[in-house]
């Protein structure tokens, strides 16, 4: 039966709205923090994947989520996605999240508010009649200022049946077009979820006539097993992230649902807009502002999902790929040959390879720098492989907008030596230089930064690993800061390893300075905005 939706006109049963949440649910991962000019840039890789709706943040949150979201809501034209804020239930969240999307050609406002006895009880100290006459004063709030609304059941999966089924007709009176029912916590398993969704269908007047939505976190490892079940039950918005990233285990990861429905469309035939191929570049492009890789294993995704080391598999797979390969690596973005740079390829072949590993808007004098950087690699290198130039344009393409950069490194060592590093910084466009004494290079190196840029922080983390293979490989280091309570990850890359080492220190740094921002007063909204 076909859906009216405002923002999507007329949608058939197998049509399946893919809604992003990496800019606001992903995002609050610890250490995840963007500014935004990063997630501008991310904002634009899912649309350039095909997702529907782009759930941009949260702006009551913070000065930082409100202008990001402003921002993301003035880039997209009425071709673009749906861009949505998140608000509460109370009528400031609700303004503030209208006042955010305003400008977007189609928007959305995504209002929630906790339904089970447990969050009723301890979190919000509210009685059922209460939070019931929140979600109708919510969600009649929200379709003031658009006809797009989305409301959520916080910990709907635990919440009482009866209890759920009156909350989301409410929703639906009030005018919510699209009802979410996430599993807030990963508690459920698949027939939790299909039992769900089809007693809200049978059982909710006007259920037929809007979205049901589902968005489940990943703590038992069910979340993606959890969407597929949702939608063979009906549902018809998956909400999801990429790479899976989020609160705690995480969301479900939208390579891999998309790339399940894809390859099981015998199982579950029903359509969606993602363009699979550019997968793998926005999952690396996400990796890359936020300092966080995947892992080796992981779906789709990491660098072993197609590798078959096995003797049986590997010849399996030269007589016939299929034979233990699913779905093909070009589906997804994966090429089959990446040694094709060196030290005598031209500026032209540098930018083709960085438009197909996912950096098509580099401009002309980042693309100078960056060249200028792989020409110095090369020199050094006897083959430069993807991996190589992802590592070596990152500071120059994705972290170009950082207020604090590195511009000058030397380091004196050895036997008996006390280490010394000498460092200039470019902070907000001043130099600083520091100079320090360490138990080690990479001990001096860090205590150098704090010289030139003050700070207290904790440092949590400090790992090594080769990017690619040789003795000439590049190192990327990741360094993870505390400040506060605060996790911040970065990432550098050199063949050095003492440079890449504080590259990544200045990363984490800028990320922490960005996490500042993120979290200033909420009060600070009325003298921005008024």
């Amino acid at each position: 039966m076909a859906i009216e939706h405002p923002s999507f006109g007329k949608l058939d049963d197998n049509r399946i709205i893919i809604f992003d949440t990496t800019l606001r649910d992903g995002e609050q991962s610890p250490g995840f923090s963007m500014n935004i000019e990063e997630k501008l840039r991310m904002a634009e890789a899912l649309a350039e994947l095909g997702v529907d709706v782009m759930e941009a943040g949260f702006p009551i949150a913070s000065v930082g989520d409100f202008d990001s979201v402003l921002s993301i809501a003035k880039h997209f034209s009425k071709d673009g996605p749906v861009v949505c804020g998140l608000a509460r239930t109370a009528p400031a969240d609700i303004l503030r999240a209208a006042k955010a999307v305003r400008p977007a050609a189609r928007k959305r406002i995504h209002s929630f508010v906790s339904t089970s006895p447990l969050h009723m009880r301890v979190k919000l100290r509210l009685e059922p009649e209460e939070v019931l006459e929140l979600v109708t004063s919510s969600v009649s709030l929200a379709r003031q200022h658009t006809d797009d609304v989305e409301w959520s059941a916080e910990d709907g999966t635990r919440t009482d049946p009866d209890f759920l089924c009156r909350c989301v007709e409410a929703a639906i009176k009030a005018g919510a077009t699209t009802i979410n029912i996430p599993d807030t916590v990963g508690y459920a398993v698949p027939e939790d979820m299909h039992r769900i969704f089809t007693m809200v269908r049978e059982r909710v007047p006007g259920a037929d006539r809007i979205v049901l939505s589902t968005h489940n976190h990943n703590d038992l490892g069910l979340a993606v097993a959890n969407t597929l079940a949702a939608i063979q039950a009906g549902v018809r918005q998956v909400e999801a992230t990429i790479n899976g990233i989020g609160e705690r285990a995480g969301n479900a990861s939208l390579e891999e649902v998309a790339m399940a429905l894809r390859t099981r469309s015998d199982a579950i035939p029903v359509r969606n807009g993602v363009v699979s191929e550019n997968i793998l570049r926005t999952s690396k492009l996400l990796a890359t502002i936020t300092g966080f890789d995947v892992q080796p294993n992981k779906a789709i995704v990491g660098r072993n999902a197609f590798a078959h080391e096995s003797g049986i598999h590997q010849d399996g797979v030269l007589k016939d790929a299929s034979t233990y390969e699913i779905m093909t690596p070009e589906s997804v973005g994966w090429t089959t040959n990446s040694l094709v740079l060196g030290k005598h390829s031209g500026r032209a072949a540098f930018r083709d390879k960085l438009k197909a590993l996912g950096y098509g808007d580099v401009g002309d004098n980042q693309l100078n720098d960056a060249f200028r950087r792989f020409k110095d690699l090369a020199d050094r290198k006897k083959v430069v492989y993807d991996e190589d130039v992802v590592a070596l344009v990152d500071d120059e393409v994705v972290r170009g907008h950082d207020r604090v950069k590195l511009t000058a490194l030397t380091v004196a060592t050895g036997l008996n030596t006390k280490p010394m590093a000498t460092l200039a910084l470019e902070v907000d466009g001043d130099r600083r230089d520091g100079m320090a004494t360490g138990d080690g290079a990479v001990d001096a190196t860090f205590a150098a930064i704090r010289n030139a840029f003050p700070h207290e922080v904790a440092l949590k983390l400090y790992a090594v690993q080769s990017v690619t293979g040789g003795t000439d490989a590049q190192a990327r280091v990741t360094v993870r800061l505390e400040e506060n309570g605060k996790l911040v990850d970065g990432q550098g890359a050199d063949t050095d390893t003492i440079v890449a080492s504080a590259r990544a220190y200045v990363h984490a740094l800028n990320k922490l300075l960005v996490k500042r921002e993120r979290t200033a007063p909420a009060e600070q909204f009325a003298a921005r905005s008024a």
